[in-house]
C-alpha cells in the first residue's frame, strides 16, 4: 500500500479568550485539541462506527452528529462505540488561567491553538513513527482539522512550516517524516466521521474537566475512552494525555475536579 499510512482527524472543545468571571462565566477555563488516529487500512471502521451509532439513536443515515447536541444517555453510546474501534487518541489540555503570560497568546489570532498544534502533532508523529508497519503506506499521516470558520490554515502550515525550517528550539519534538506541514487541510465537520468522533473525544475531556455553570463534571465520557489513549511505555500522561501549563500535578493542586479524574489515569 503507498500513500499515508495514517489519517488523523482533529477538533476541539473551549475556546481561546482569556476573560474570566469569579461566577465561572465568561470564556472556557479549558481548550481542548483532541486527534484521533487510524490505520488507513482501519479507516473505513470509523465510518461503520458512525453509521451504528446513527442507527441507535435512530438518527437519519447521513446526519452529522455533533456531541454538544446529544442528551447523556447518546454520549454514553458514541463514547462505548469508540472505545470499541481500532484507534488511538491524543489530546492536549490547556488550562488557560495557569498560563503566566496570557498576553502573549493574545497578541495573534489563534495563536493558542497554533501551538496547541503543535504539542498535539508531537505526540501523533510519536504514535505513528512507533507503530508504523513497514508494508503499510510510507509511514505519514494525512492530517485532517475539523475547518473553524474564523480559522486560517495557510496561518497553521505556516507556523507548522517555520517550526521545521527555521527554529533551533530543540523542544520541538514533532518527527517531520511523519508530519508534512503542507498536506495539513481543513474539512467541515459534517463530511468526514473520523472528525465527528475527534469532536466527541475533545468533548468528552472537556465535559470531565471543566465545570458546567453549576460547578459540576461528568466524567463517564471520558472514562470510557481512557483505553483508546495512546500510551508510550505504559505512560498515559504527556503523551496520550498533555497537560499545560506545568504538569498535571500541579494542575490538580489548582482545579480539584481533576482529583476524580485522576483515578483513572493509573
Amino acid at each position: 500500500m503507498s500513500g499515508p499510512s495514517f489519517r488523523v482527524y482533529v477538533d476541539e472543545s473551549g475556546e481561546e479568550g482569556f476573560v474570566f468571571r469569579p461566577d465561572g462565566a465568561g470564556s472556557s477555563r479549558w481548550l481542548i485539541l483532541s486527534a484521533v488516529v487510524t490505520r488507513r487500512e482501519n479507516d473505513l471502521q470509523v465510518v461503520r462506527l458512525m453509521e451504528r451509532v446513527r442507527q441507535t439513536l435512530g438518527r437519519p443515515p447521513k446526519q452529522a452528529l455533533h456531541f454538544c447536541k446529544l442528551g447523556h444517555a447518546q454520549r454514553v453510546v458514541l463514547a462505548r462505540e469508540i472505545a470499541q474501534t481500532p484507534l488511538r487518541t491524543v489530546s492536549v489540555l490547556i488550562h488557560k488561567p495557569s498560563i503566566r503570560e496570557p498576553e502573549r497568546f493574545q497578541s495573534q489570532k489563534h495563536l493558542l491553538y497554533r501551538y496547541a498544534s503543535r504539542y498535539l502533532m508531537e505526540r501523533v508523529s510519536w504514535l505513528c513513527r512507533d507503530h508504523h508497519k513497514l508494508d503499510a503506506g510510507n509511514g505519514q499521516a494525512e492530517v485532517i482539522f475539523s475547518n473553524r470558520s474564523q480559522m486560517s490554515y495557510d496561518e497553521l502550515r505556516g507556523y507548522l512550516r517555520k517550526l521545521r525550517d527555521e527554529t533551533s528550539d530543540l523542544a520541538v519534538n514533532i518527527d517531520w517524516s511523519v508530519v508534512n506541514p503542507d498536506a495539513i487541510r481543513a474539512v467541515e465537520h459534517s463530511q468526514l466521521a473520523g472528525l465527528q468522533v475527534a469532536d466527541a473525544v475533545a468533548s468528552s475531556l472537556y465535559a470531565a474537566i471543566n465545570p458546567n455553570p453549576f460547578g459540576d463534571t461528568e466524567d463517564k465520557y471520558a472514562r470510557l475512552l481512557l483505553p483508546t489513549c495512546y500510551r508510550h511505555k505504559g505512560a498515559l500522561l504527556g503523551y496520550g494525555l498533555k497537560f499545560w501549563p506545568g504538569d498535571f500535578e500541579g494542575l490538580k493542586r489548582e482545579n480539584p475536579q481533576l482529583l476524580s479524574f485522576a483515578e483513572g489515569l493509573n
